[in-house]
Formats: structure tokens, C-alpha cells, sequence
């Protein structure tokens, strides 16, 4: 085997579906012929990389073989992508990882949904661009641009508070200025 590839997929899952009746990819040898495998022709795909993402990547392969499981996977993903962007849009204005969340869930959406693929990149893209405007500008622009921030999140918070749990800050803080 040519040390630059990758490891056949579980032979375990491959043999549980092959037994259940589904068509499952493997990796022929250079002098097999194509079409020659002995049961369907399946389009074998090029082999992904080896360690994790090459075992989630296989076994999400073996769990759209089959109809149920397709229908499964996509109604799993979607619930738990919509759990993630929700609590994500819920954190966003506290202080804490909102934003981080929201992209997390929109990471999970995008197993499934080539919609929020596109979308991921579309954020990945402009949140680089950010990153590098931001990263080239003078130091004191930099501190400005974190000090704009900073009082942008404590306003959030500020009515967050104010208007969901009736916690006003800053009366409260005027409050004990004036009487200490």
C-alpha cells in the first residue's frame, strides 16, 4: 500500500451495511477494472484523509447509503444546528462566546445544507477580511476600535438587563454614588 494514502473505511460498518442490502464504496485495486466488482456499479469517490475526519466522513457516507438514515441524518442535523444558533442568538449580547456559537451551529448546518456551506464561507470570508483591515491598522486606530466595541457590549448588556430581568445598572450605580 502506498504509504501516502489513507485506510480502506471500518470494514466492520462496511460488511453491516453491505448485509443489509446498500451499496457501499470501496477502494479497488489499480488491476481491477471498473464495473468488475461483482454486484452495482458504485462511483467510488476519492479517498479523504485519514484520522477523524476520514471516519466521520465515512460514516456519514455509510448512514446516507441508506434512505432512513439520510432522512435521520438530515432531520438530526437540522435540530441540532437549530439548537446551537439559538442558543447562540441568545448569548449574543451577553458577554461570552454568541457569535462563536452561531458560527458553530452554522458549521453543523453545513454537513448537510449547501446553503449554510455558502453561508460559512461567505462569514469565513468577510470575518478574514476583518481580521486583516483591523490587523493593519496604527495601534492607537486598534484601541479605538476596541474601546467602541467595549461600550457597544456594555449597552447590550446595560438594556439586556434593564428590559428582561428589570436590573437597572446604572441607576443602581449612580445610586450608591450619590450615597457613599
Amino acid at each position: 500500500m502506498d504509504p501516502t494514502t489513507t485506510a480502506d473505511p471500518p470494514k466492520g460498518a462496511a460488511r453491516a451495511a453491505e448485509r443489509r442490502g446498500y451499496a457501499v464504496a470501496t477502494e479497488r485495486s489499480d488491476d481491477t477494472p471498473r464495473g468488475s466488482a461483482g454486484g452495482p456499479d458504485v462511483a467510488v469517490a476519492p479517498r479523504r484523509r485519514g484520522g477523524w475526519r476520514g471516519r466521520v466522513h465515512t460514516t456519514l457516507d455509510l448512514i446516507r447509503a441508506n434512505p432512513t438514515g439520510r432522512v435521520a441524518l438530515k432531520i438530526f442535523i437540522a435540530v441540532a444546528g437549530a439548537i446551537v444558533v439559538t442558543v447562540g442568538i441568545a448569548l449574543i449580547p451577553l458577554p461570552g462566546p454568541g457569535w462563536l456559537l452561531v458560527i458553530a451551529g452554522l458549521g453543523i448546518w453545513a454537513v448537510e445544507f449547501h446553503w449554510a456551506r455558502r453561508l460559512l464561507g461567505f462569514t469565513r470570508r468577510h470575518v478574514q477580511a476583518w481580521t486583516r483591515w483591523v490587523t493593519s491598522r496604527t495601534l492607537p486606530v486598534r484601541l479605538a476600535l476596541g474601546a467602541v466595541g467595549l461600550v457597544f457590549v456594555s449597552v447590550v448588556v446595560w438594556l439586556s438587563l434593564k428590559y428582561s430581568l428589570g436590573i437597572d445598572l446604572v441607576a443602581r450605580a449612580l445610586h450608591y454614588l450619590a450615597t457613599h
